[in-house]
């Protein structure tokens, strides 16, 4: 389902409450497969929503590191960022849910909570390893910045920064647990029962079809171990082809940088008098 004006969408219809590494890739295809428009993970980003997600976190959590203050977000704001063109956010958004919730008070909520045992070290290695412990990291945030003009990785640091109350990875992985255990009662204790869903991976169709008002369709539910496989091979070749434009753009800086080393160099060598 496509809407051909964004100014006449109404907002988020579902508020999608599940963590990163929850599941949300089957659930982005049933949804899509129900009807609606939704925003899930880098293959539905339009345009480059970077800016504004790091504004989103600097609003939210305002004690970040390099964070710049920021008025709350408005409704209007969340629209600007995902209302006005999808019906439902799946990975991007769910950080963001407690405000989202706030922002669209008549939205439907589902609520899928992976055992925190088996989420952590998934969700770790695929997304915190990314962010913080490679000692490129700084040189490709950089890069992707003043090359490709993307924040991404300074949006998601600090979102991960504002969401597990930390100033470093030491201090995320510290907080972890905590922090996904109050994220998951304060979505419960904002939205009663009748308007929300805890749904299972394992429930099929009919759950979710009963709470959103909609046929079982003649289709079986997607599954995630499915879709992994193409998911991680569509992500490797797009990380591959980001690298080979990267290092294209690359080297004009890398050029000028070994210029100005060696201008530094040879204006500091020693002259040889005889």
């Amino acid at each position: 389902m496509e809407h051909q004006d964004p100014s006449s969408h109404q907002g988020l219809v579902v508020i999608h409450a599940a963590l990163f590494r929850m599941g949300t890739t089957s659930l982005a295809d049933a949804y899509r497969t129900l009807g609606y428009t939704v925003h899930h993970g880098v293959d539905d980003i339009r345009g480059n929503p970077w800016v504004l997600i790091e504004k989103a976190a600097e609003a939210t959590w305002p004690s970040i590191p390099g964070a710049t203050q920021r008025q709350p977000f408005t409704r209007q704001d969340w629209d600007s960022l995902w209302g006005s063109k999808y019906d439902i956010v799946t990975d991007l958004a769910s950080p963001f849910v407690p405000e989202l919730i706030k922002a669209y008070p008549n939205a439907k909520v589902i609520v899928v909570q992976r055992d925190f045992d088996s989420w952590w070290p998934s969700f770790k290695s695929q997304l915190l390893t990314t962010l913080f412990t490679s000692p490129l990291v700084p040189i490709g945030l950089f890069l992707d910045w003043h090359i490709n003009g993307v924040r991404a990785g300074y949006a998601m640091r600090k979102v991960h920064f504002g969401f597990f109350g930390a100033k470093n990875l030491e201090e995320i992985e510290a907080n972890a647990h905590e922090a996904y255990e109050r994220y998951f009662e304060t979505v419960r204790q904002m939205v009663p029962p009748e308007r929300r869903l805890e749904y299972n991976m394992d429930d099929g169709w009919e759950p979710l079809c009963a709470f959103l008002g909609k046929e079982v369709p003649d289709v079986p539910f997607p599954r995630l171990n499915v879709r992994k496989k193409r998911t991680k091979e569509e992500i490797a070749a797009y990380r591959k082809e980001k690298r080979k434009r990267r290092a294209k753009k690359a080297v004009p800086w890398v050029l000028a940088f070994l210029g100005v080393v060696a201008a530094i160099w040879y204006r500091n060598v020693p002259t040889i008098t005889s």
